[in-house]
Parts: C-alpha cells; sequence; structure tokens
C-alpha cells in the first residue's frame, strides 16, 4: 500500500475540483476511490484531514485548551511547592 504525504493528497484535491475525479486520479495513477475518500475527509475535517498515520485529529481549540489544563496543573504543583517552603521557613523563624 502506498502513503502519500499532505501535499500531494492537498494537490490531487485541487486537481480533482479542475478537471474531475476521474480524470485526475488517472492522471495521477491513484485510484479514483482514493480520490473520493480524500477529497471526503476534505470537506469533513478541513485543515486537520490529513494529519498522518499513527497522530489523532484534534481540533486546533481542543488542543489549545488540553494545553492550558495542563499549565494548569503545573502551576498549582509549583504554588504547593512554594507554600511548603514558605511554611517550612516561617516556622524555622519562630524558634
Amino acid at each position: 500500500m502506498r502513503e502519500y504525504d499532505k501535499d500531494f493528497k492537498e494537490e490531487a484535491i485541487k486537481l480533482s475540483c479542475e478537471i474531475g475525479p476521474t480524470a485526475a486520479a488517472e492522471k495521477l495513477g491513484i485510484p479514483v476511490t482514493t480520490l473520493y475518500t480524500w477529497r471526503n475527509n476534505a470537506k469533513r475535517y478541513g485543515e486537520i484531514a490529513f494529519v498522518g498515520s499513527g497522530h489523532k485529529r484534534v481540533d486546533p481549540k481542543t488542543a489549545e485548551i488540553r494545553a492550558m489544563e495542563k499549565k494548569i496543573k503545573e502551576l498549582e504543583a509549583a504554588n504547593d511547592i512554594l507554600k511548603r517552603a514558605l511554611g517550612f521557613f516561617a516556622g524555622s523563624q519562630k524558634k
């Protein structure tokens, strides 16, 4: 089974819009059913249609939310460490 990169798929879709799917598939040497699948994926998913094998298709907004949640957890952990350090040093000054 051949693998095609994102740029090739996008160019194939553009060509199929210009000259038709059957003619484009013949010109590029790919099955017309493959080209139809690419066109459907591009229509359905837009910019995230061709993410590559083994990668999850994640909406950019979802990815941003996940990154922010991760940053919040890191900051909360750092804040907890600072609170413990403040308690430690405050306790040592009372003696």
